[in-house]
């Protein structure tokens, strides 16, 4: 536990009230599906891309990254290298295209609505099966998410861990279930510009406490030599092409993220995402390398060794150790932006999921816009509350729980959007198989752990198969959706 004070409550009151505040702000203006959804289309560069890598990377680029750098060293660089050039690929490839083909495709709202009007598919299977997994992922992402509010209420004020995992689920949920899209953008706006300058300012005083760079990194060398080399684990041991590659994997999970491609489709003008990459590249390069030089100052600066889940505390255990209450509030409070920017958009996204994609499709067709809202609103608090259920055991490590999850995504939607996008010749049947094969495929070998691998690598290359043998058995799409992806090429 971090000794508490009167500034670290006062910076945590001073938050939470904000965050709070825009959520009623949004509650009190009407809204639309769309707006709910997607903000009605008109996000800027700076909230598209701010709130698109807040919602991103969580509380475990704050808790989970420092805490396997704290163990392993460099080696947790190729999680942070392999996440930079999946960002940049996802901003320079994707964005753009799916703006402009998820407007073509009936002006869709969400990532199963874009695949069912995609492939013109009126039986609803491509976007009830898309449903699925997004509930299924996101719940254990949506848990992630809690674990880690769940461990900074515990460290920070001492709380009984299920109480702790309680309130910070309880204060997501308010201003996701009052505010919709728009409340999240802007708090995840907020959240981002924190999140930056937190994950900054901790290891640069640490090591200027220490006396500078250079002392630092001597200190570090003393300790043991092996956690500058990413080539090998601190006990020497080299570290296997294997396991490079299920690192450097991480970025393959761009792809297929729900939450973030939502940000995509939501941006005002696809002449604004060139700008909104440059801001967003800039935020993930310094913050991932910070988040890595976390877990390395720590293993010197702290002199009470972390170990077992707790090594994912090593950011707070240092920001209360580096700076006066109420500024050690705010940085803390930075952590809880972390993890709130993530679970609201997720909630989010399953909330469109089950409204959209099983309510308006299965039960009542002609549902209003206000009912739909409601149904949303409802879904977030029930899928927050099996979150919180599955993130009681306070033993869970926050990275493990995202990399499930991630894998998930990336391996089950990743190929679909990507050759959904740029290969003509993809059918409806090509985009289902695709979807349930690389879907499986994680949840199987999850379970496994065969060679080692990570999951999402077996996932993404059958997916892909699956996509490409598929389509090519079928017949060739009609017309009509021809037309609509010549329509997109036109746009550039």
């Amino acid at each position: 536990m971090i000794e508490n004070s009167t500034g670290i409550l006062a910076a945590f009151a001073l938050y939470l009230g904000v965050m709070m505040a825009i959520g009623i702000y949004y509650w009190k203006k009407e809204q639309t599906m769309s707006d709910y959804i997607l903000g009605g289309r008109q996000l800027g560069p700076w909230v598209t891309s701010m709130s698109a890598e807040a919602s991103d990377m969580s509380g475990w680029m704050l808790m989970g990254l420092p805490g396997y750098a704290y163990v392993a060293g460099l080696q947790a660089g190729w999680i942070a290298l392999g996440l930079i050039l999946g960002t940049w690929v996802n901003w320079q490839f994707i964005a753009k295209r799916l703006r402009q083909y998820t407007q073509v495709a009936n002006d869709s709202l969400t990532v199963p609505d874009y695949f069912q009007n995609r492939f013109h598919d009126h039986s609803n299977v491509l976007r009830i099966i898309s449903a699925v997994f997004i509930l299924i992922f996101f719940l254990l992402y949506t848990s992630s998410g809690f674990v880690a509010g769940g461990k900074l209420f515990e460290t920070v004020f001492g709380l009984p861990y299920t109480t702790a995992l309680i309130l910070g689920a309880f204060v997501v949920v308010f201003y996701t279930f009052l505010g919709g899209f728009m409340a999240v953008c802007w708090t995840d706006f907020i959240q981002g510009v924190m999140m930056f300058f937190a994950i900054l300012a901790v290891p640069i005083t640490a090591s200027v406490l220490m006396g500078g760079p250079v002392d630092t990194l001597a200190a570090l060398s003393s300790l043991n030599a092996e956690l500058f080399n990413p080539f090998t684990h601190p006990d020497g041991k080299t570290v296997s092409v294997i396991e490079i590659i299920s690192l450097l994997a991480w970025g393959l999970g761009y792809f297929g993220q729900p939450h973030i491609l939502v940000r995509f489709m939501a941006i005002r003008d696809t002449g604004e995402i060139q700008q909104a990459t440059n801001i967003a590249m800039t935020w993930v390069v310094f913050s991932l390398a910070a988040a890595v030089l976390v877990g390395l100052v720590g293993r010197v600066y702290l002199t009470q060794p972390l170990s077992g889940a707790d090594v994912e505390t090593v950011f707070m255990v240092m920001t209360h150790d580096i700076l006066s209450s109420f500024f050690a509030g705010l940085i803390l409070s930075a952590v809880l932006a972390a993890i709130m920017s993530t679970a609201s958009s997720q909630l989010l996204v399953t909330a469109s999921a089950v409204s959209q994609d099983f309510y308006k499709s299965l039960v009542r067709k002609d549902a209003g816009e206000k009912e739909l809202v409601w149904i949303s609103r409802l879904t977030v608090a029930l899928v927050s509350v099996l979150a919180v259920i599955l993130g009681l055991n306070p033993n869970n490590f926050i990275l493990d729980m995202v990399a499930y999850a991630w894998a998930g995504f990336g391996a089950a939607f990743g190929p679909a959007i990507v050759l959904s996008l740029f290969w003509k010749r993809m059918t409806r049947n090509g985009a289902l198989a695709g979807i349930i094969v690389g879907g499986l495929t994680v949840l199987f070998w999850k379970q496994f752990a065969w060679f080692g691998l990570y999951e999402i690598v077996p996932g993404f290359i059958l997916s892909c198969l699956a996509i490409y043998l598929v389509s090519l058995q079928d017949a060739p799409p009609d017309q009509t959706i021809q037309a609509e992806f010549e329509a997109v090429n036109r746009q550039g």
